[in-house]
């Protein structure tokens, strides 16, 4: 299965070179209208998921990229291990070691990952969370993996039968 790599390559590539654009073109913090409720907005993350230990000085960048390392890692063992039957199950792995080696190399080279998309959801309720949290192409397809990983997982019945 480690032809599925492909996709984990790909998913890197897009992510690096869309951050790559944005940093040479978007001055922080300085929103750029896309569609009416989506806009590329330059930000930078110093922690985790929404933010997660984003003012905890620092030590942050090393745990989060040395987890985002290992996990990488476990996923590909896992991938390298499926059966060739199990394609949703590669394509959910592969999008989340591509998506975690995209925001881990800028844990790395920067000490925070490069954020850019921007959304507001237009539903009432949901205006607390006006903007969305900035995210990226890593972040989107490491929730599309686990979303594929869900669905895979709810919908395969391994369970022995009585």
């Amino acid at each position: 299965m480690k032809s599925w790599l492909w996709l984990s390559f790909v998913v890197l590539a897009l992510d690096q070179a869309s951050k790559w654009l944005i940093l040479t073109t978007l001055a922080p913090f300085e929103p750029l209208a896309l569609l009416p409720n989506v806009n590329f907005t330059l930000m930078f993350n110093s922690g985790a998921a929404f933010s997660f230990l984003a003012d905890a000085g620092g030590w942050q960048r090393w745990l989060f990229a040395a987890l985002a390392l290992v996990v990488s890692g476990i996923l590909t063992i896992w991938l390298l291990r499926l059966k060739p039957s199990e394609r949703w199950l590669a394509a959910g792995l592969a999008l989340l070691i591509g998506g975690a080696i995209g925001n881990l190399i800028d844990r790395v080279l920067f000490g925070h990952v490069v954020d850019f998309i921007q959304v507001y959801l237009p539903v009432i309720p949901l205006a607390l969370f006006n903007p969305w949290p900035a995210f990226n192409l890593a972040d989107s397809a490491i929730t599309l993996g686990v979303t594929i990983l869900l669905i895979v997982t709810l919908t395969t019945n391994d369970m022995p039968s009585r």
